[in-house]
Formats: C-alpha cells, structure tokens, sequence
C-alpha cells in the first residue's frame, strides 16, 4: 500500500500526505469517500473510498438465529375469558349490532301478541295493518341477519388484533358480504333444517312401530346414521362464518378450509382440538338458551305435562292445550329473557373468532415445523 496520498478537495490539491493524517481528516469531516485521491509517484486519480483500510464499514453482526416455538395452544377457559374481554370492550357496539337484528324481531313479536290477544271477531284495518307490520319487520330481520354476522366477525378481528374500528365502518364493511354470507346461510341452515326433519321422521317412525322390534331396529338404525351425518356436517362448517369475512373467500373454498382447518390439530390431545371445541361452546350456548327459555314457561310447562298424562285423547289434548296458551297470553319475564338472549347473542360469534384465530395460529405453527 502507497504510504502517501494527495487528495483533491474543490479543484485544490492538498498532499501528499500520509495514511495518519487521511485517517485525521477524515475523524475531522475534511475527507469523504467522494473526493479524488492520486497516490504518490502516480498520475491515475481515484477516490478517497478506493483507499484501502481507510474507509471500511464493519460487518453488521449476524442476528441470532431464530428458533421455532410452538406455542400451546389457548386453554378452553382462556378462550371464554378473551371473548368476554372483547365483548366488555366493544360492548355498545355488540349492542348495536344485537339491535340491527333483534329489534325488528321483537317489534313482530309485539305486533303478533297484539293480533293474538285480538278477538277474532273485531278483526278490522289495524289488526290488518299490525299483521302486515309484524311479516315486515320478520322479513327485515331475515335479510339483516347476513350483515350481523359479518359484522360480528369484522369487529371481533378488528378488537383482537388490538385495532379500533368504528360502528358504522364495520357496518359499512359487513355489508359488502351480504351475497356470500347470504347464500351459505340458507345452504348451512337449509342442511341443518332437513337433518332435523329426518330426525323427526325417524322418531315417528319408531312411536308408530309399535311392537314391530324389526321397525323400531331398523328406525334406531336409521337415527345413529342421521345423528353421524348432523355431527359431521357440523364440523365440516364450524369455520364458514370467519373463513368467508375474514379471509374473503367464495362459498365453496370456505366451506373446504372450514373443513380443513376444523380436522386440524391431530398432534393435539382430543379435548384441545377445534371441532371439539366448537361444539362445546355451541353446547353451552344451547344450554343457556334451554334454561332462559324454560325459566318463565316452567309453569306453563307443567300445566302441558299433567294435562298429556290425564288426558288421552289426542285431539282434546290439542284443544286444552291451545286454549292454555292463548289463556297465557303475553308473559314479561318471557320476553324480558328473549331480550337477553338477543343482547348476549354475539358472545357466540365472537367466541368462534377467537377459537378460529387460535386453531389457525397452531395449524400454521405445525406446518412450518
């Protein structure tokens, strides 16, 4: 290495100097990497930078490296406790979103209890109206019901994330799902009614058997089969609601993740796998639904019961029973519990979010290890 270099600085030479004093004017400021530079004893000019050892940047230092953590997987109370977390957070918009669904149900509810406590012979115009009031108002809950479940999972996703996002924004994006969650409503629910009445058909089946042991066999038969396919169907869309808002996906490709990512988890003990999972919250669900729903009807429930053990006539059962009911008439606490349940309603949805966003975490944990 040349011991003396002469550095050119604004068309002015200075130099030659040597490797100390380039290493000083550069500590200085004096000397930067895009000055000319000619060594001693030669005419080809160069830049400061071309000087070895003088303008040298050391090498970053590498970055550990990163291991792969699995982490586990939330426990099932974990899960409860971030949906109620979610809930509290964003709990005026949930009830907003109860409302856009609920309150149309409960305006017909309130236009039917009317017609029904009616006579029916001073059925005039308003009666008529208040029928016609109450269709709309089913009808409108209907066609909001696709805008409320996407904008339970926008919300949901949005709040988990530790994003905000406001009550008419999520609206205005639930709305743009309406066609998709629209069409797998009435696919999935279509699937699930028809299973249903199957079920029905079946148990008929077996009361109308009688001593018959090879028809109630084959009916028995028939019932395992249809509660396989009700359990299977089940954990084929327990993920269609978070894979056609969240992820954007068309019927079919929803229904196939849906499917994918509910199988998941076969590393995972049976209790921490997502279908399991799935069905214990809709479980609980349905409890609480059974229990709010049999609290105010207990006594009337009752009257029912003894009434169908003392009296053996089907068709004065039918009438002593519907004669109760209209005797009933209008119940407070009923409908007072059926508003809870429309206010507490997006607990569901928001624990599948958070169950989907875990069981997707570990699916894509285990496919990268």
């Amino acid at each position: 290495m040349p011991d003396r270099w002469t550095i050119r600085v604004q068309d002015k030479d200075y130099g030659p100097v040597d490797f100390d004093t380039l290493r000083e004017w550069k500590s200085e400021g004096r000397l930067i990497p895009q000055n000319p530079a000619r060594s001693e004893g030669s005419d080809l000019w160069t830049t400061a930078a071309e000087i070895p050892d003088l303008f040298v940047v050391a090498p970053a230092a590498a970055p550990p490296p990163v291991q792969s953590i699995q982490a586990p997987p939330r426990s099932f109370r974990l899960i409860l406790v971030e949906t109620f977390r979610i809930y509290g957070t964003r709990f005026f918009q949930f009830f907003g979103l109860a409302l856009l669904v609920g309150l149309p149900s409960v305006c017909s509810q309130l236009a039917s209890a009317w017609i029904q406590a009616t006579p029916a012979q001073s059925i005039d115009l308003r009666s008529l109206v208040a029928g016609a009031f109450a269709f709309c108002m089913l009808v409108a809950s209907i066609v909001l019901w696709p805008i409320y479940i996407a904008a339970v999972q926008i919300l949901t996703a949005e709040t988990f994330k530790g994003h905000h996002i406001g009550f008419l924004a999520t609206l205005n994006e639930a709305v743009k799902f309406w066609p998709r969650v629209a069409v797998l409503l009435v696919f999935v629910y279509g699937v699930f009614f028809l299973l249903t009445v199957f079920a029905l058909a079946i148990l008929a089946m077996i009361l109308a058997g009688g001593s018959s042991p090879f028809l109630i066999f084959f009916a028995l038969a028939l019932l395992v089969v249809q509660v396989w396919l009700f359990g299977r169907f089940f954990i084929n869309v327990l993920f269609w609601q978070q894979f056609t808002v969240l992820e954007k996906l068309g019927a079919a490709d929803s229904l196939r993740e849906s499917k994918k990512l509910a199988r998941s988890g076969r590393d995972l003990p049976w209790y921490q796998r997502p279908w399991w999972r799935g069905g214990l919250l809709v479980s609980l669900w349905i409890a609480f639904i059974l229990t709010i729903s049999v609290i105010p009807q207990w006594a009337l429930l009752r009257d029912y019961w003894n009434q169908a053990l003392t009296i053996h006539d089907p068709q004065i059962l039918l009438q002593k029973l519907s004669a109760a009911e209209q005797a009933h008439g209008f119940d407070l606490s009923t409908f007072a519990f059926g508003a809870l349940q429309k206010i507490l309603q997006p607990l569901l949805g928001i624990s599948f979010v958070v169950l989907y966003f875990d069981s997707k975490a570990r699916a894509d944990q285990t496919g990268r290890s």
